[in-house]
């Protein structure tokens, strides 16, 4: 029997291979062939969820993933395991939505910044959603009025949500409707049980919060891709500790602060990194408070780290 063909998307990663699901809905247990690497990006999986490939059935009931076609954009972080390799966490998004608490786990604003950071230096819109509002006294509830007054100063859309409550989420509901939306966090903040709030029937398995440390315990372990029932999509990946940047020229991690790139302008110097320079104009806005401080420091985490990473980068 000839060998045939089919175009379909990605929706779970299972580890060893890939689920597609093609036009019809219909899907295929898809393996990829041979040494399969996309040109020009070093990462740990070569194909993601949210890909559009290229199917080719043997006729033996062995399917293979042989082509992908060009993605619209992705995003990525670096790997956990290898540091200088990246992996991709979705592809072809509308947007990406971090979830964050404020405790029981506290989600530190560096993860935050890094987050955004990468969406941007990516091309996607993202979007930062509070979860657990139940548990909040007031100063949680202060401090997430701050948060959402910063964040949105900044451009980035803003929900407090509970999923435990249902708090917040027919403006979640709207804000995902008929989008493609990859949902990230850190482990324990909520992330599987607002999708099964989202999807009645999702049932994801959601975890317990770790007494010794405070922190979530994994649930999610690969990512996959789930059917809205409103319209939409949404890719759910495991929950990560940290979020590695790769790949930043340490010229361009300004552009990816957006507050920082618009004062940056009025440098006295076109290449000033905005640390010591003279004629620095961020540093005073910092001062000042036109920047938030825990977004500079941010800032400068992500610039020493893209420093040390050109360093090897001309090194070898």
């Amino acid at each position: 029997m000839a060998n045939s063909k089919r175009t379909g998307r990605v929706i779970k990663n299972t580890g060893a291979s890939y689920i597609v699901q093609f036009e019809d809905g219909t899907t295929a247990n898809c393996r990829v062939k041979g040494n399969f690497r996309i040109k020009g990006i070093r990462t740990t999986n070569p194909v993601a969820v949210g890909d559009i490939v290229e199917v080719t059935s043997t006729g033996d009931d062995t399917d293979f993933i042989t082509a992908i076609t060009p993605r619209r954009n992705y995003i990525i972080r670096r790997a956990s395991n290898l540091s200088k390799e990246s992996h991709i966490l979705g592809a072809n998004v509308d947007q990406a939505v971090l979830v964050a608490t404020l405790r029981d786990p506290e989600t530190p604003t560096t993860f935050i910044d890094r987050f955004l950071a990468t969406a941007e230096a990516y091309n996607v819109a993202a979007m930062l959603v509070l979860n657990k509002t139940d548990l909040w006294d007031e100063i949680d509830k202060e401090l997430g009025d701050a948060l959402e007054y910063l964040y949105t100063s900044i451009g980035y859309p803003v929900l407090q949500v509970s999923a435990a409550t249902g708090d917040g989420l027919d403006r979640l509901r709207e804000a995902t409707k008929d989008k493609v939306t990859l949902m990230a966090g850190n482990s324990g903040v909520g992330k599987s049980s607002l999708i099964n709030a989202l999807i009645p029937g999702a049932e994801l398995r959601t975890g317990r919060i770790s007494d010794t440390h405070r922190t979530g315990m994994h649930t999610t372990t690969f990512s996959e891709m789930l059917p809205l029932p409103y319209g939409g999509d949404i890719i759910d990946i495991p929950g990560v500790k940290g979020f590695g940047t790769i790949d930043f020229e340490p010229e361009e991690v300004s552009h990816f602060f957006p507050e920082i790139f618009k004062i940056g302008a009025d440098c006295k110097y076109g290449n000033c990194r905005h640390v010591n320079e003279p004629g620095c104009a961020v540093i005073p806005a910092v001062e000042n408070h036109l920047i938030s401080e825990s977004r500079y420091a941010s800032y400068l985490s992500i610039l020493e780290e893209s420093i040390e990473a050109d360093k090897y980068r001309k090194a070898y």
